[in-house]
């Protein structure tokens, strides 16, 4: 078995289906992982992808020319979940691989997708879910705080790469206004100059004392609204494990009201 060790990207899982795919070792010989393996498996010989983004253009070209942009979607999705291979599940970067080569067998990539029986298709149903929910939850709970400069700004913590779909979103809503969304977990900041599109860039030199420095107004609009909050509060009512079910706590800490107690 050779076992080509993708970045967990999708830079990194396409270019290790490039290779896979140019590698001429037998598609039943190959297996994709994201990172480095737990436990090596004798007899298998590992193979390290150098993500490359000419690679990866190729694959995008040929999965959105033969299969069109909705099955290309729905890998995109799956790559970006943040769901690990555990319990004998497949890994991602291998479900996509497997995938693509059931599409490439059949030329249909949307009845491919229907193919839930083939447990690649289903692994990438399930990361397709996954990434899908994480998504939702953060556009209902994710706040903006306006800083000194006017820029508004908010800070997430997601398990899956969704910056670029909340990204999108705030951009189509907020066309006008300069913003900023911080995800911590990936290490990502997207950034919006009003009237223009986003941008991603890498937030590892990314300037926390500046990003913390809010407008007076926006001060005191958090005043109010937790003055407001604590008010309508009624203490013999009070129920910490529903309030976790409707909020989970994960995302206390980017809630101005609850990150108090998170």
């Amino acid at each position: 078995m050779y076992v080509f060790i993708c970045q967990d990207s999708l830079e990194g899982i396409f270019s290790g289906v490039y290779d896979a795919c140019a590698s001429r070792l037998g598609h039943r010989n190959i297996r994709l992982i994201t990172g480095e393996p737990v436990n090596y498996e004798l007899f298998s010989e590992y193979i390290y992808v150098t993500p490359s983004e000419e690679k990866t253009r190729k694959v995008i070209r040929t999965i959105t020319s033969r299969f069109g942009m909705q099955f290309y979607e729905s890998i995109c999705q799956a790559a970006m979940s943040g769901q690990q291979h555990k319990n004998g599940k497949m890994d991602k970067a291998d479900a996509i691989y497997e995938t693509i080569l059931l599409a490439l067998a059949d030329g249909d990539g949307q009845k491919v997708l229907l193919s839930l029986g083939e447990p690649c298709v289903y692994r990438i149903f399930e990361l397709c879910r996954s990434t899908n929910r994480e998504a939702c939850h953060h556009l209902e709970f994710l706040r903006f705080g306006e800083l000194e400069n006017g820029v508004l700004f908010a800070t997430i913590h997601p398990k899956d790469y969704i910056l670029p779909y909340l990204a999108e979103h705030f951009t189509d809503r907020l066309p006008m206004d300069n913003f900023m969304i911080y995800d911590v977990t990936h290490q990502t900041v997207a950034v919006h100059a009003a009237s223009k599109d986003y941008m991603l860039a890498d937030a590892a030199d990314l300037d926390l004392d500046k990003l913390k420095r809010y407008s007076e107004d926006e001060l005191e609009y958090r005043r109010l609204w937790l003055a407001f909050f604590d008010h309508i509060a009624i203490e013999a009512r009070k129920n910490p494990r529903l309030q976790m079910q409707l909020i989970p706590k994960r995302y206390w800490a980017d809630t101005p009201e609850l990150s108090r107690f998170a």
